[in-house]
C-alpha cells in the first residue's frame, strides 16, 4: 500500500519532470502509449478469463473454456445449480491450479459480457470509453473499478498461475495518466 502512495505523490507532486504538461494536457501520445502499456494487463488471462466473448468463462494459460460446463447466467455469478462461489471461495485455495477465490467472484453480466477477446488495443480502449459496452459506467467509474478485491485479485492469483506483467500500482497509474491525458485511443 506504502509504494502505491509513494507512487500517487510522484505521479501528482513535485516528482514531475520540468516542463512536463499539467494534468489533462498530456499529448494523446502520451495518453494512448499509457493505455497500451496498462492493455498489457487487461488483455492477460488473469482479466480475459472472465471477460470472455461467450457464455464460458476461461481458465489456463491456453484459454480453455471452464471445466465443469460453467456458464454466465444473467448476472455472471454462475447457474442457480452451478454458483461461482460454489468452488471460488473468498480466498485462493493453497493447492496449485485449484480454484482461485476473491470477494464477490463473477463474471459480466449476460446484458454487459465486456468482452474483450479479439479486440485490439484501439478496439479496447474505445470498449472502456463506452456506457454500452463498459457496464454504463463513466470513465471515473472505470477507474474505480480497478481498486475492487476482484481486480487486485490477479496480482494475487494463488499457487500455478502467472500474475500481469505490470504491477498493479504501475497499471493503475498508466490507467489514470490515460484518462487525464483525454483517454486516447490513437497516438494522434
Amino acid at each position: 500500500m506504502r509504494s502505491i502512495w509513494i507512487l500517487a505523490i510522484c505521479l501528482f507532486s513535485a516528482c514531475k519532470p520540468q516542463g512536463e504538461a499539467p494534468l489533462g494536457t498530456a499529448p494523446p501520445s502520451q495518453g494512448f502509449a499509457a493505455f497500451r502499456a496498462a492493455s498489457s494487463v487487461l488483455l492477460h488471462p488473469r482479466c480475459l478469463h472472465c471477460h470472455a466473448k461467450d457464455d464460458a468463462p476461461l481458465q489456463g494459460d491456453d484459454h480453455h473454456v471452464h471445466d465443469m460446463n460453467v456458464k454466465r447466467y444473467t448476472d455472471g455469478k454462475g447457474s442457480p445449480a452451478m454458483r461461482c462461489t460454489n468452488c471460488h471461495q473468498t480466498a485462493n485455495s493453497p493447492l496449485p491450479h485449484s480454484p482461485p477465490g476473491a470477494d464477490d467472484w463473477h463474471m459480466p453480466p449476460d446484458d454487459m459480457r465486456m468482452s474483450w477477446h479479439g479486440l485490439t488495443i484501439a478496439e479496447l480502449c474505445e470498449s472502456l470509453k463506452d456506457p454500452a459496452r463498459n457496464g454504463h459506467r463513466k470513465l471515473e467509474d472505470v477507474i474505480d473499478h480497478l481498486d475492487t478485491g476482484l481486480v487486485k485479485w490477479a496480482w494475487e492469483p494463488g499457487p500455478g498461475r502467472e500474475r500481469p506483467p505490470l504491477e498493479y500500482g504501475d497499471f493503475v497509474a498508466k490507467m489514470r495518466a490515460w484518462k487525464e491525458a483525454g483517454a486516447p485511443c490513437a497516438d494522434r
